[in-house]
């Protein structure tokens, strides 16, 4: 006799003659063998039901809790939630701002915009730190905006080259540009990896810049200057265009165009790849100790002999026009 009979059972032994077995109805085997399947599997199903449950219930508290957490990235597209943005942070700002402003002096609608915006925060005894780029200390407006918040308590520097707009409040919540078109969408950053990163950066272009004091005499201080000079003349040596130069040092076009004229008369160069030569072989650019020149400007001599300061020009610092 078949095993898989008897383990279907399809077949019984028949009482007193166990050598001889009797047919069982399919119907009435297949209830016996598929019963206790059915049983366990429904067992399995509830089981499955139940734990189904379990998870959809903690799924609606995760939700819930995290409808009220602010997301780490958000991308903010046009200028007037920027704008809004921007204001909401600024106005819970409680103890630090932080700003990074590129691009040389900015419209006196904007400063006038900042001004009121600025001295209400530092009304409130937050501490604010701006770096800008050199070429704002020939900038009047932007200059007398400044005079206006230092008086009020904010603290003011300048670099040759900032890397880029960027605002972050009490180093919790940052903001950066997307693209080059910064009215068209910004990054509002919430991270704290991120934003301490980012506040590390503004930190160390902070120790790195010069403090701006509008009442002094002479805003643009032979240092300031040297340092906007080297920066241009180095990037001809790179290769970039007037235009590169001009918008990542914030200065016109106009003006870096006369600047490199100058040099290219002192140098006796013809032509700009002539000039990217002569600057890059001459040594002028080449770092030296300062030996007590105005600013720590250092002297060197050009290939013509005369006595040139470290930015190529005759003399002292020399002057770039705004």
């Amino acid at each position: 006799m078949p095993d898989c009979l008897r383990r279907l059972k399809l077949v019984t032994d028949c009482p007193g003659s166990p050598e001889l077995a009797t047919a069982v109805p399919p119907e009435a085997a297949a209830f016996a063998v598929l019963g206790p399947l059915e049983d366990a599997i429904a067992g399995r199903q509830k089981e499955l039901h139940a734990t189904k449950a379990v998870f959809a219930a903690f799924s609606e508290i995760y939700t819930e809790t995290r409808r009220h957490e602010q997301p780490p990235l958000t991308l903010l597209t046009g200028g007037d939630l920027i704008s809004k943005a921007l204001e909401a942070a600024v106005n819970d700002c409680r103890n630090e701002l932080l700003t990074a402003q590129p691009g040389g002096g900015r419209p006196p609608r904007v400063l006038g915009e900042a001004l009121e915006r600025d001295l209400r925060l530092l009304s409130r005894g937050v501490s604010q730190q701006t770096i800008y780029q050199h070429t704002v200390r020939s900038h009047q407006a932007t200059m007398s905006y400044i005079e206006q918040i230092t008086d009020a308590g904010a603290e003011v520097r300048t670099l040759t080259e900032v890397f880029e707009r960027m605002i972050i409040c009490d180093r919790k919540i940052a903001f950066i540009p997307v693209s080059e078109e910064r009215g068209i969408a910004a990054l509002q950053i919430r991270h704290p990896a991120l934003v301490r990163l980012l506040s590390q950066f503004f930190d160390n272009a902070w120790a790195r810049s010069i403090p701006v004091h509008p009442d002094s005499a002479s805003v643009r201080s032979p240092t300031v200057t040297s340092d906007v000079q080297r920066a241009i003349l180095q990037a001809v040596v790179s290769g970039e265009t007037d235009d590169t130069i001009a918008r990542r040092l914030g200065m016109s076009r106009r003006s870096v165009a006369e600047h490199l004229r100058k040099v290219s008369q002192r140098l006796g160069s013809s032509s700009r790849a002539q000039l990217g030569y002569l600057l890059a072989t001459s040594g002028l650019l080449e770092p030296a100790e300062p030996t007590g020149g105005a600013g720590g400007a250092t002297m060197v001599a050009d290939p013509s002999g005369t006595a040139t300061s470290a930015s190529g020009l005759p003399g002292g610092a020399g002057t770039v026009p705004a």
